[in-house]
């Protein structure tokens, strides 16, 4: 079963890396206007310094917080490595100033819509792996919970706020911020769908090998 474990968190640090990438990128084009919860980072950035994945930790581990005083089963150790390792990654990618630039033309919208492909793809494969929900996701779950509203609306509510929050400290927001859910969530979805069914296969199909082998020993 050690052997199952290493390909869950295989699969939910490729996703990181490929989520973050996504942030990262959105966030390059930033003027087409970028994710709330980003917006939210790149606003504290410009008002207070640090840097941009500085904050997503620091927003991550208070989500966290939260999440965790309202209702502790959404919180596992995914979900701390996740709110350190997407803040790293981004400023690794930032770090390595090999990102494509605004050129003010239609390859910014390529790029964003690249990142926003990869965030909703990433986003899907960590999540498959089962090694514990986002900051966010815990953070939104367990509010839900406790209020009794969906998911759904908790969502749009938190975003909102986030986005009033983010656009009042001089976070970049423009047509793309409003338009990223709508791209991202059937990314997402589909994303996850598949790679938890891959992932529960693939553990079926080592499972069952190692029980031929046991059995011919």
């Amino acid at each position: 079963m050690v052997g199952l474990i290493y390909i869950r968190i295989c699969t939910y640090v490729i996703g990181l890396l490929i989520f973050s990438f996504g942030i990262t990128l959105s966030i390059q084009m930033q003027y087409l206007g970028i994710h709330p919860w980003d917006v939210l980072s790149v606003g504290l950035f410009e008002k207070l310094g640090f840097t941009i994945g500085t904050w997503n930790i620091i927003i991550g581990f208070f989500l966290i917080l939260v999440a965790f005083i309202l209702d502790k089963s959404y919180i596992k150790i995914g979900t701390f490595t996740n709110a350190i390792l997407v803040g790293v990654f981004v400023d690794f990618y930032i770090w390595t100033g090999l990102l494509p630039v605004p050129t003010n033309a239609i390859f910014d919208i390529l790029v964003m819509m690249i990142g926003i492909v990869l965030m909703g793809f990433g986003g899907g494969l960590y999540n498959a792996a089962q090694i514990g929900a986002g900051p966010r996701d815990g953070f939104m779950l367990s509010i839900s919970d406790k209020v009794g509203m969906s998911i759904g609306k908790v969502r749009i509510i938190t975003e909102c706020t986030v986005l009033v929050i983010g656009f009042l400290i001089g976070g970049p927001i423009f047509i793309f911020t409003f338009i990223f859910t709508f791209i991202q969530s059937p990314i997402f979805q589909y994303s996850y769908e598949y790679f938890n069914q891959f992932l529960g296969k693939v553990e079926v199909r080592v499972s069952g090998e190692k029980a031929r082998v046991y059995k011919n020993l």
